[in-house]
């Protein structure tokens, strides 16, 4: 990263802190971050709109430094000073549920007495997508005021798949967004942002899809021709309508196409 500029001697002191407190960022060095914090620091977070004092922030800095190898923390510009205040800009890369999720961030840092004494931080979150089956990748931006890292985004979205697969809420026809947020710990404007700016899907759709591979195994293993209308409300569909389309789109195929399937496949295992 290139030097910070040149100028007065507070304000080249100014930029050997931040200089040292960012590269102590970028290689994980948690006490050398923790050592630069002024007794009376304030860092403010506007991504999770938090104001913090010292004694949260070792929790904060461990929890949102780069930990895996892929992970990384890259500034985009050179330090910006005046006076005691410096400004910089930067990319954190996380890795999420669905792939790698990353910020784009800038800082204010207020440094006094050869510390960082206020920092004003400003994010936007990226999420990106693995590539597509053609080869083309995808950007989405999307900016969070709901008090979530991408960290805690990775989190909540294993926290949203295990209650899944060990409760079956999908079972009750009556699931809403709501009662999944607070089964998980989590507010409903979190869990929907979470679905439909991380995941790229509707709750409902989320929800149905669980219905529909519910469906779908209870077919493969049944040893009769089974009552699919049946199987679909046992799942938690409350529309055939609903459940014809999810079907659909699924497989390509009708409940009765794909149930055939299933049954000529079996006979050819069973001849001789």
């Amino acid at each position: 990263m290139p030097a910070p500029d040149d100028g007065p001697e507070d304000t080249r002191a100014t930029g050997e802190t931040v200089m040292r407190y960012h590269l102590c960022w970028k290689h994980r060095d948690l006490d050398g971050v923790m050592a630069l914090y002024h007794p009376d620091v304030i860092y403010n977070d506007f991504f999770q709109n938090r104001a913090m004092a010292l004694d949260e922030l070792r929790e904060y800095v461990q929890s949102s430094m780069p930990r895996e190898p892929d992970e990384a923390l890259e500034h985009s510009d050179r330090i910006r000073l005046d006076g005691n205040t410096a400004f910089i800009q930067y990319r954190m890369t996380l890795r999420g549920s669905q792939g790698l999720v990353s910020f784009r961030a800038s800082e204010a840092i207020t440094v006094r007495d050869g510390l960082i004494w206020r920092v004003n931080e400003y994010a936007s979150l990226v999420h990106e997508r693995p590539p597509s089956p053609e080869g083309q990748g995808s950007l989405r931006p999307a900016v969070s005021r709901l008090g979530l890292s991408a960290r805690q985004l990775s989190f909540m979205a294993q926290d949203l798949q295990t209650y899944f697969e060990h409760q079956q809420p999908w079972l009750d026809p009556e699931l809403d967004l709501q009662e999944v947020a607070r089964a998980c710990g989590y507010t409903r404007n979190q869990m929907s942002y979470l679905l439909n700016q991380v995941l790229g899907q509707s709750f409902y759709r989320y929800v149905n899809q669980a219905r529909l591979r519910h469906v779908l195994a209870a077919m493969d293993v049944a040893n009769a021709p089974v009552k699919v209308d049946e199987l679909a409300f046992s799942a938690g569909f409350n529309s055939i309508s609903a459940f014809y389309s999810c079907f659909r789109q699924h497989t390509g195929q009708s409940p009765k196409a794909y149930a055939k399937q299933i049954s000529l496949r079996a006979r050819t295992q069973d001849a001789p």
